[in-house]
């Protein structure tokens, strides 16, 4: 978490000196020089340049909040532990992070699971809905570990 608020101090101060020099520029105290001459900013560029810092600051909580949520799984993974030992918002969040992955990948990288994964996600209804057919049954038969297809003798 240390690495998160030295990036956090690190950004703060690129953040601030930048409205610092928003307000020189405003306060006429920083001159714009164009083509050799001294010009004045436009309303329409100081308009954009305080854009910019207010986008800056989005950068800035995006950043901490990304490096902070990294930080948890990181430490979560380092010390092993459990998903059983996580908090109910936590877990709910690696659910949402399930579903967005590839279940081909998941499948082939996930080798140790809780039992209850299995019997709290199984519901018959899912299996058939009015219409059962060959494909749907070799389907079922391969992921049930069996080698046979329908029709084979």
């Amino acid at each position: 978490m240390e690495r998160v608020l030295e990036g956090f101090d690190e950004r703060a101060k690129e953040v601030s000196d930048y409205f610092a020099f928003l307000r020189e520029l405003e306060q006429q105290e920083v001159k714009l020089i164009k083509d050799g001459n001294i010009s004045k900013i436009d309303t329409e560029l100081a308009k954009t340049l305080k854009a910019t810092g207010y986008l800056l600051l989005y950068n800035l909580v995006e950043s901490t909040l990304r490096d902070a949520i990294e930080s948890i799984f990181d430490k979560i993974q380092t010390r092993n532990i459990s998903f059983d030992n996580l908090k109910i918002e936590f877990k709910k969040m690696v659910w949402k992070n399930i579903k967005k992955r590839n279940v081909e990948k998941l499948t082939t990288k996930i080798t140790i699971l809780s039992q209850h994964i299995i019997r709290e996600s199984f519901d018959t209804n899912d299996l058939f809905s009015g219409n059962v057919d060959a494909k749907k049954m070799n389907l079922l038969k391969k992921s049930g570990g069996t080698r046979q297809k329908l029709g084979d003798k």
